[in-house]
């Protein structure tokens, strides 16, 4: 039976555009997503747009659209820069889609009814996160530590909780042990920390009238809807099939790794796994948690004005250049720095001068003495497979231009320019190889380049036509 391999990108809000930091969790999913199809896994990817949150409702009221043209538009920005990048998910689930996501949630409520209960509440809303927040949890000025600038609003209505703190000692012994899995471990001692700190129960529905009628509705009470945490991490399941297609999500479910921007950790290492153990269903494997890109050392805002649109950068300078950049120049548990002069460099050194360069060097030699390849048999270098169990998407990438500065430097002991035509085979023969083998490795992360190297070392005449990264 062939295994199975489940990853989710989180689901972003769609009050706008994507930016620059959006394109950084697509990749990481992709890569890991090409890495186990070369395993030969039967790998399913999923993203989608979470569309019912408040924000969104308020964004398209501020532009004067109707709503659901708004998280149209803009869920498919969303859509289009993953495939762009080459990152396409095989399902993209719509919050706002009433066939398969509302039955799935409005199931998923139902198999947690024994833990919801209704009751009047009085709290500090931050629409930003789509959350409520204690006194104790916000910074000096009384704002959200992801929201600076903005305060909260207080928010009175009678809602529905979820008991949280039912789960608080379950939760801390599945995180403790692994069985939940959270990586990288400081987020894992965060997610322990807020724990032992204690729970308190969280509301997960709205009164009709805040959520200005728009999300899932609560079942067998028209008057609220469905809080947008507990409708949108179920988006999850409702993709594969929860609620509509019980032998798919039977086939994929649980999921093996979500990944998710650090802002989120907390609804996903707590909320979200006590959600589905009140319904008696999996926890996900893995929770992967990393860090923000920022632009020129700030956090990525519209306040700040510092948001990159990365659309005509893949334009300009091709998507693989961009998923070089992000893979291996951004640490994937920090924070990490873009900028549009920083990719240049790492395009010019690493790609144009590193790759690109042995590339052009071994092809033209072959080119000159009508060398022919032979087929061969290519491996993940167990570099490779090390790294990326861990999510160290950089180190994959330094172990692979290892190999590349390695093949150089023989090629310049060797000095074949000089050598007969018998013993220029023979060194071409293992230089080729060892391209091959690089381009194979290079499938999970630069999948147009690793196809271009493959169709120029196709055989059996090699045949380079123009260089894989002119230099900028």
């Amino acid at each position: 039976m062939t295994k199975k391999f489940y990853i989710t990108a989180a689901i972003p809000y769609v009050n706008a555009a994507p930016h620059i930091g959006h394109a950084l969790e697509f990749v990481q999913v992709d890569a890991l997503k090409r890495y186990h199809q070369l395993q030969g896994v039967d790998v399913i990817s999923l993203s989608g747009g979470d569309e019912n949150a408040l924000k969104n409702v308020q964004a398209a009221e501020a532009k004067g659209i109707d709503i659901q043209s708004f998280v149209d538009t803009n869920t498919e920005l969303f859509r289009l820069l993953a495939v762009k990048l080459n990152a396409e998910f095989d399902v993209w689930q719509k919050g706002s889609d009433k066939k398969n996501h509302y039955p799935s949630v409005q199931k998923l409520w139902n198999l947690c009814k024994k833990d919801i209960y209704k009751k009047t509440y009085e709290g500090l809303y931050c629409v930003g996160c789509e959350a409520f927040y204690t006194k104790e949890e916000l910074n000096d000025q009384g704002e959200c530590f992801e929201h600076p600038g903005k305060k909260l609003e207080t928010v009175a209505e009678e809602n529905y909780f979820f008991a949280l703190s039912k789960y608080q000692n379950q939760l801390i012994k599945l995180i403790e042990s692994d069985k939940l899995k959270i990586t990288p471990e400081t987020r894992k001692n965060e997610a322990l920390s807020f724990l032992k700190n204690g729970l308190l129960d969280i509301s997960v529905s709205r009164s009709i009238k805040r959520a200005k009628n728009w999300g899932v509705p609560v079942p067998d009470d028209p008057e609220q809807i469905i809080y947008v945490w507990f409708d949108a991490l179920n988006i999850y399941q409702s993709g594969i099939g929860f609620g509509w297609d019980e032998v798919k999500y039977e086939k994929y479910w649980p999921a093996d790794v979500h990944a998710i921007g650090k802002g989120i950790s907390r609804f996903h290492t707590v909320y979200w796994p006590a959600f589905l153990l009140s319904a008696g269903l999996p926890l996900p494997k893995n929770i992967f948690v990393h860090g923000y890109l920022t632009v020129n050392g700030e956090k990525i805002s519209k306040t700040v004005g510092n948001v990159i649109d990365p659309l005509p950068l893949i334009e300009k300078f091709g998507a693989d250049p961009i998923r070089y950049y992000l893979l291996s120049k951004v640490s994937p548990f920090l924070d990490g720095d873009f900028s549009e002069k920083k990719l240049i460099e790492s395009y010019n050194s690493d790609l144009a001068n590193g790759l690109g360069n042995l590339v052009s060097r071994v092809a033209k030699l072959c080119e000159k003495v009508n060398f022919e390849v032979k087929p061969q048999t290519n491996a993940v270098f167990p570099e490779v497979t090390k790294a990326i169990g861990e999510y160290k998407f950089d180190e994959t990438l330094k172990a692979i231009w290892q190999k590349i500065s390695e093949v150089d430097k023989k090629i310049n002991v060797d000095e074949p320019w000089k050598l007969e035509e018998k013993e220029l085979k023979e060194a071409l023969a293992f230089y080729v190889s060892q391209i091959k083998q690089i381009a194979y490795n290079l499938k999970p992360f630069l999948p147009e380049t690793a196809e271009a190297i493959e169709s120029i070392f196709a055989g059996p005449k090699v045949s380079i036509v123009k260089p894989l990264f002119p230099r900028i």
